[in-house]
């Protein structure tokens, strides 16, 4: 049968008495059924270089086994061992601030053929052990991989040919870069100086391109070693993570093309962390599963969330259950907590897991029993859910790091202010407050023959750099009849981060009805005719609207009345929304709300704080999630239909309160 997965990290390798039995006998009582372990235990599973010590595996898996509890094991290559570092020092990572020194994880060079060479040695002796073991349903490639910095001279040399690889000639590579500037001009491939200095924002954002393109291969390389050896039962997946500038999981991760790795991966994973208490908005649990299930479009694992995590980040009692059941709503088919119990020394000892320090069952671990056993409640009712949103959002990694270069009003300005991340979140924490489902669309790796007008709203967040060929596609979408609503600093720069030289924003102009050549940050500005007491901040462009566009806000200034501030035009049969400024929530979610109209997308459950997420079951019978995210009960009608947990039947119309931090999930009839 197939059933939801409730889990939790296990290190046996950590413990300070042996408490396999208790914790089994535990995890049972909970509803637990999967467990992930190996991944950060290499120096343990390899104490000597060719000394390989499995007993932690092995009591772990068959206790498991024994207990029906579902096991996925991890490739143990992020933390090294300290006597790889002493045998082979070019391992260690070396970056724009120097070498790194051996103790933290995740300091090597992904490239390192000696590093490679004791991964594969590694991977393969686990692999021969745990691979026929029924337990194991699945691996996890390494962990929150990326390229940590790496920058050495290998990694320079490697960069060297793809640069030929890409441009063949190094005049090809001047002009696309405009290296003529300062005299960075390149006319023999040997001169190709050290990134790491470059004052060329094309070049270095090239740089990184390749860094990522980095974590693609090595977690390609990886899976090809397990797939020589997993059974074809068993499943790889990876933990992607996220854009973590903010304290908790915010936005896109820059360092990792996620479009790119998910290609490897047979179920797309990721590890989600998010504020808690009076913090807790669900935005974050809601935009990071988002991002990851429009990977594959089909469900994913949340392979690491917080049980407690930080000690700021211990919920109030209802919250674990609506966090469980938020990761469900996005369209997760697995939960699983880092970790099972709260480490006794180093680093993470205050980073809190389900049980605390004295392995007591708390009132943590009492709200754990309550998830499990809906969980399994739910199994298989909630397996197999899609989604058919009629929004979405592009995004790019190509974009994020073209704004990191030139970010909003200069380098000056960039430290702690807005960035690419922060515009995203802005947009689609409007779509999120309207209880209008998206999905994400990756605009570095979106074909050519994508069907775009599968959605009736587009999101377009200052896609400051993008190719020809992508605004094409956008302004092709919007003559079939889509709606695009789009922000400043879309349609700037090529994807060589050169200025494109004609009116802004670059062939999307038509789509929108404007052009613009000046632009400023505000001091001041409110902006009319949009949301309540709307005001321009950190930056404004001075639009100037062609005849037959629709000015819906302007700017409220004694020098800059005369421009537009917030626009539509028709296109085509579709329309098109210029943001030309960025302003509060309030208005930014009443323009949301416009454009949703436009697209003839329904408003009908629109009321955050309780938010509804929509998602379709095998038997194309749609399932509401009505998530709490206040300490106020809150009530509202019901469509008819059943209440998936308790099996209660509803009438259309029927009234239903939820609880502060409380939850439903409802199967419509």
């Amino acid at each position: 049968m197939k059933k939801l997965h409730y889990g939790v990290a296990y290190y046996d390798e950590y413990m300070p008495c042996d408490r396999l039995d208790k914790d089994i006998e535990m995890m049972k009582e909970a509803d637990i059924n999967l467990v992930r372990i190996a991944e950060s235990t290499w120096s343990t599973l390899e104490p000597r270089p060719g000394v390989f010590d499995f007993s932690h595996i092995d009591r772990v898996l068959d206790a498991m086994g024994k207990a029906g509890i579902d096991v996925i094991v991890g490739t143990p290559t992020y933390a090294i061992p300290s006597w790889m570092e002493k045998m082979h020092p070019e391992v260690m990572a070396v970056t724009k601030t120097g070498r790194r020194p051996y103790g933290a994880r995740q300091i090597m060079d992904i490239t390192s053929p000696a590093y490679r060479f004791y991964c594969e040695r590694v991977i393969r002796e686990l692999m021969r052990h745990v691979a026929s073991h029924p337990a194991v349903i699945g691996y996890q490639l390494d962990n929150e991989t990326k390229y940590y910095g790496t920058s050495g001279e290998n990694v320079q040399r490697m960069f060297v040919r793809y640069l030929r690889d890409k441009f063949g000639t190094t005049d090809a590579l001047n002009k696309a870069f405009g290296l003529d500037y300062w005299s960075n001009r390149i006319d023999a491939w040997e001169d190709v100086p050290d990134i790491n200095g470059t004052i060329n924002g094309s070049l270095a954002a090239e740089f990184e391109k390749f860094q990522r393109s980095l974590v693609t291969e090595f977690l390609e390389w990886q899976a090809s070693i397990v797939r020589e050896y997993k059974r074809p039962d068993q499943f790889i997946t990876h933990n992607l993570d996220f854009d973590f500038s903010k304290g908790y999981s915010s936005g896109i991760q820059p360092d990792v093309n996620h479009d790119q790795v998910a290609k490897c991966l047979d179920i797309a994973g990721c590890d989600i962390y998010h504020p808690t208490q009076d913090h807790l908005t669900g935005r974050e649990i809601a935009m990071s599963g988002d991002l990851i299930r429009s990977l594959k479009q089909a469900p994913y694992l949340v392979l690491e969330t917080e049980a407690q995590g930080f000690p700021q980040w211990t919920p109030y009692p209802g919250q674990l259950s609506l966090q469980a059941m938020s990761h469900l709503a996005s369209g997760a088919e697995t939960v699983e907590y880092w970790h099972w119990h709260s480490i006794h020394n180093s680093f993470e000892t205050y980073w809190k897991g389900l049980l605390s320090h004295d392995f007591k069952p708390s009132a943590m671990y009492q709200e754990a029993k309550t998830i499990g056993a809906a969980f399994k409640t739910l199994s298989p009712a909630l397996t197999g859910l899609h989604k058919e949103n009629k929004a979405a959002v592009l995004i790019s990694n190509t974009a994020l790091t073209s704004m990191k270069y030139f970010p909003f009003g200069g380098m000056a300005y960039a430290r702690g202010g807005l960035d690419y991340n922060g515009v995203v979140r802005w947009m689609w924490n409007a779509l999120f407050k309207l209880n209008i489902g998206a999905d994400f669309i990756y605009g570095d790796s979106l074909p050519e023959d994508a069907d775009l007008n599968k959605y009736s709203l587009i999101c377009v967040p200052a896609l400051y750099a993008a190719p020809e060929k992508l605004l094409r596609q956008l302004l092709s979408y919007e003559e079939k009849g889509g709606t695009l609503l789009a922000t400043f600093k879309t349609g700037f720069a090529d994807e060589n981060i050169k200025v494109y030289h004609d009116e802004a924003p670059h062939i999307l102009s038509k789509a929108f009805g404007i052009s613009y050549s000046q632009f400023t940050r505000p001091e001041s500005v409110a902006v009319d005719g949009i949301g309540e007491g709307a005001e321009a901040d950190t930056w404004m462009e001075m639009l100037i609207p062609e005849e037959g566009t629709e000015v819906l806000g302007r700017y409220e200034h004694p020098y800059w009345k005369e421009y537009a501030a917030i626009t539509r035009a028709h296109y085509g049969s579709g329309t098109g929304y210029y943001i030309g400024c960025h302003i509060g929530e309030s208005a930014i979610e009443a323009l949301t709300a416009e454009a949703a109209k436009t697209a003839h997308i329904s408003l009908d459950y629109a009321g955050y704080p309780v938010t509804v997420r929509e998602s379709l079951d095998e038997n194309g019978k749609k399932i509401l999630f009505f998530l709490n995210y206040s300490p106020e009960e809150k009530s509202f009608t019901l469509p008819a239909g059943e209440n998936l947990l308790t099996g209660e039947q509803y009438e259309k119309g029927a009234p239903v309160t939820l609880k502060d931090w409380g939850y439903l999930i409802f199967r419509e009839a």
